[in-house]
C-alpha cells in the first residue's frame, strides 16, 4: 500500500490516514515529488492531529461576553418584527426616528420619562436600543431628576451607562439651572419666591450630598449673584460665617439667603443647622447685611427658617 504521506495531493486531500498495522514502504523525496523537509514536516503535523472524531475547542476562551440581543429580556419585550417588505428586523429600527417626531409634534408632556431620557440618550450612544439602559436609570435613580443629578461613580455602576452617557446627562443640568437661574437673576426677590425656590430645587434636591449656596441681593432686593459656597457628605456641608460675611462685601451686597439640601428628603433643621444659621447671621450683622431667610431644600419640600419662626431666637 502508498504511504499516505507520499501519495500526492489527491489522497493528502481526502484526510486518509495509514493503518497502523499495514507496514508501508517510503518513497524516496525524489520519487514522492516532497523535499525530505517537507515530508517530516507532514509527519510531525501527522503526530499533532487529534484522533479521527475528536472534539476540538480553543484554547482562549472569547474575549466578547455574547447576549441575545433580540431576546425579550435584553430588547425590553421587542424582539423581531416583520417590516413593509416583509423583512424580519429588529423591533427598535425606526424606533429612534418615531420617537423623535412624536416629541416634536406633542412635545414631552405626553411622553413618558423613560422615552424622554431615550432622547437623551439617542446622542450618547449610536445605533442600539437605549430603551433598557433608560429603565435602568430610572429605577436606579428614582426619577429623571435622580438621574439628571446622579454622580458619575454611582452613574457608571449602571450598565451600559458610559462616560459620553454622564457627560450628556451633566450637559442637561447646566442646561436647566442656566434656564432657572436666568428666571431669577436681576429680579426682586418677592415677586419671584417661587420662581427662585423652583429653581434652587432644580440645582440642589437630588444631589447625593449636601451643598451650600449663597444668593446675593442688592439694596432693593434684587438677585445680583447665587455661588456655591461649599460641598460636604451625605449629612453634613462645613460653613466658615467670615468666608460668607466677606464674600458679601466683596460683592456690595446688602442682603443675602441662604439655602443648602438635605439629600435625605428630611428638612427638620438640624442642631448644626441651626447653630450654623446664627453664627453667620452674627457675623453679617456685624458688616451691616442681613439674612433674609435661609431654606432647607428638599426632594419633595422646603424648609423656611424665616416662616418657621426661628430668626426670633437669634436676635
Amino acid at each position: 500500500m502508498t504511504n499516505w504521506l507520499t501519495s500526492g495531493l489527491s489522497v493528502f486531500g481526502k484526510k486518509q490516514r495509514p493503518d497502523p498495522n499495514t507496514v508501508t514502504k517510503k518513497r524516496s523525496p525524489r520519487a514522492s515529488g516532497f523535499s525530505e523537509d517537507a515530508l517530516r514536516g507532514l509527519e510531525d503535523l501527522d503526530a499533532r492531529m487529534p484522533p479521527p472524531g475528536t472534539e476540538v475547542k480553543s484554547a482562549f476562551a472569547p474575549s466578547y461576553k455574547h447576549t441575545e440581543r433580540l431576546s425579550k429580556k435584553a430588547s425590553a419585550g421587542g424582539g423581531l418584527v416583520i417590516d413593509a417588505e416583509g423583512n424580519k428586523v429588529p423591533h427598535y429600527w425606526g424606533h429612534r426616528e418615531r420617537l423623535r417626531n412624536r416629541f416634536l409634534a406633542g412635545g414631552h408632556k405626553p411622553m413618558p420619562e423613560y422615552e424622554v431620557l431615550e432622547l437623551l440618550l439617542f446622542n450618547a450612544i449610536p445605533r442600539i436600543d437605549v430603551k433598557p439602559l433608560a429603565k435602568r436609570l430610572l429605577a436606579t435613580f428614582g426619577d429623571l431628576n435622580g438621574v439628571i443629578a446622579a454622580s458619575e461613580h454611582r452613574l457608571l455602576k449602571v450598565e451600559g451607562a458610559t462616560p459620553w452617557v454622564y457627560y450628556h446627562l451633566r450637559l442637561a443640568e447646566a442646561f436647566a439651572q442656566r434656564m432657572g437661574q436666568a428666571k431669577i437673576l436681576e429680579r426682586e426677590v418677592v415677586t419671584s419666591w417661587d420662581e427662585l425656590i423652583t429653581y434652587c430645587r432644580t440645582a440642589m434636591a437630588h444631589r447625593e450630598t449636601e451643598q451650600f449656596r449663597i444668593l446675593f441681593l442688592d439694596r432693593k432686593n434684587v438677585l445680583i449673584a447665587d455661588e456655591e459656597q461649599a460641598k460636604g457628605t451625605v449629612d453634613h456641608v462645613p460653613v466658615y460665617p467670615r468666608e460668607v460675611a466677606k464674600r458679601a462685601l466683596e460683592l456690595n451686597a446688602s442682603a443675602i439667603i441662604l439655602v443648602h439640601n438635605h439629600p435625605s428628603g428630611d428638612t427638620s433643621p438640624s442642631r448644626p443647622d441651626i447653630e450654623m444659621t446664627e453664627a453667620v447671621t452674627t457675623a453679617c450683622q456685624a458688616i451691616g447685611v442681613t439674612i433674609h431667610d435661609h431654606v432647607i431644600i428638599g426632594k419633595d419640600s422646603e424648609f423656611s427658617f424665616k416662616t418657621n419662626g426661628l430668626f426670633a431666637a437669634f436676635a
